[in-house]
């Protein structure tokens, strides 16, 4: 047997032959443990000398059989595994928010399928305060699921709308929505804005309304910006009432909607004062002197006014619309009945800076103007920009200014 091996065998045998007799309160020592180990080493104190000190030693004395001797058991300790790095499942909640805050909107959906506690997490509402869906020809269940995540700022124009199937009847958090142009049924639409209480922008031209969307808007008295240009079916005194409602009405454009007269003596008669930009141009006959007037006298600080394309407004609205010293840009567009030689008593407007006058005047005549007029820029707007969330002469993709965090890739 080789020298290395030998002093193994002998703490085998010593740990096998050293079982003692207790016999009054002493240890008594077998003659086979005479020959090794000093008689104050004990089988219990050799475990402990050479097991693990971490581990916790069992005794045992229990049975006929071992009345007479007591049989120490110990447990080999496991090796622990080293980690061979940080592990996903180990990092916070905050830390991982972090990480998903940087990734598209592509990725951010991909990473929710990994597994349950992503997923809550990767539809954190603090990820989609703000998400941009154009060029998503078709919404369904997922324009449901945006909102309900607890998007801010939604910008989804031109896009055709399904069902959005809302899980509950909680209220959306959105506070600015474009829906500019969607083929969307009045029925969806209802639903959508039934459930909004917070909105601040909302832009819904071209869309087929109702006297029941209207009364929902009405509940949004924080409406800053309104552009319902081009809308259709509600009456004239749910508008009546939506307008006495939001009162903190800066920027509205209900220019070429389906109105009456009396849809135009609504908006007149109750327009809030606090309205600083009007677009209400498109009504040929419908829009009156006496309507002209009206919106003047409530709304003193207009400074951005949109008259065009009515017939019935002539020279007689220069005094009125005089009256107004904040007034810095005025369209008065294909209103026929304003002689163009009249244009030069523009110049009478000292705090004017744009002057819209298409189709009043020959292109030949438009540098005489100019001249006469050299504090007024003139034709230089052909399309107004009065509470739309892009104006058309833009190439980026923001919201009444604001940019979105998450933007569809197609």
């Amino acid at each position: 047997m080789s020298k290395e091996s030998r002093p193994l065998q002998e703490l085998s045998e010593n740990l096998e032959g050293s079982l003692c007799r207790p016999q009054r309160g002493k240890w008594k020592r077998r003659s086979s443990c005479s020959g090794g180990l000093d008689t104050e080493n004990t089988p219990n104190e050799l475990i402990q000398q050479w097991s693990p000190p971490h581990k916790k030693i069992l005794t045992s004395a229990k049975g006929k059989e071992n009345e007479e001797n007591t049989f120490v058991l110990a447990r080999r300790p496991r090796k622990r595994r080293e980690s061979a790095g940080l592990c996903w499942d180990s990092l916070p909640d905050e830390l991982l928010l972090g990480i998903l805050s940087r990734l598209s909107l592509q990725d951010l959906l991909r990473t929710s399928r990994v597994c349950k506690r992503w997923h809550c997490l990767a539809f954190d509402e603090s990820l989609w305060h703000s998400v941009d869906l154009v060029g998503k020809a078709q919404l369904d269940a997922e324009l449901g699921q945006v909102l309900s995540a607890g998007v801010l700022r939604l910008r989804c124009p031109h896009t055709c709308i399904g069902q959005p199937s809302f899980k509950s009847a909680q209220k959306l958090r959105v506070q600015h929505l474009d829906l500019s142009n969607c083929t969307v049924e009045t029925s969806v639409l209802e639903d959508i804005l039934s459930r909004c209480k917070h909105l601040q922008n909302l832009s819904l031209e071209g869309l087929v309304l109702s006297d029941s969307i209207i009364h929902s808007l009405a509940e949004n008295t924080e409406i800053v910006r309104l552009n319902l240009c081009g809308c259709s079916g509600f009456s004239p005194e749910s508008l009546a009432e939506m307008l006495k409602s939001c009162t903190r009405i800066e920027e509205m454009n209900v220019s070429w909607c389906d109105f009456s007269n009396l849809h135009v003596q609504a908006i007149a008669a109750n327009i809030p004062s606090s309205v600083s930009h009007l677009n209400i141009s498109g009504y040929r006959q419908n829009l009156t002197m006496e309507d002209v007037k009206a919106v003047v006298k409530r709304c003193p600080n207009l400074t951005n006014l949109d008259l065009s394309d009515s017939v019935l407004v002539t020279t007689d609205s220069f005094p009125v619309l005089q009256q107004l010293s904040s007034l810095r840009h005025l369209a008065v567009s294909r209103c026929y009945q304003i002689h163009p030689a009249s244009l030069i008593d523009f110049e009478k407007f000292l705090n004017l800076q744009t002057l819209e006058v298409f189709g009043l005047i020959q292109d030949s005549y438009l540098p005489i103007l100019c001249k006469g007029l050299p504090h007024i820029q003139i034709n230089t707007q052909p399309f107004s920009t009065v509470a739309r969330p892009t104006s058309a002469s833009r190439k980026d993709r923001t919201l009444w200014g604001m940019h979105c965090r998450l933007v569809y890739k197609h």
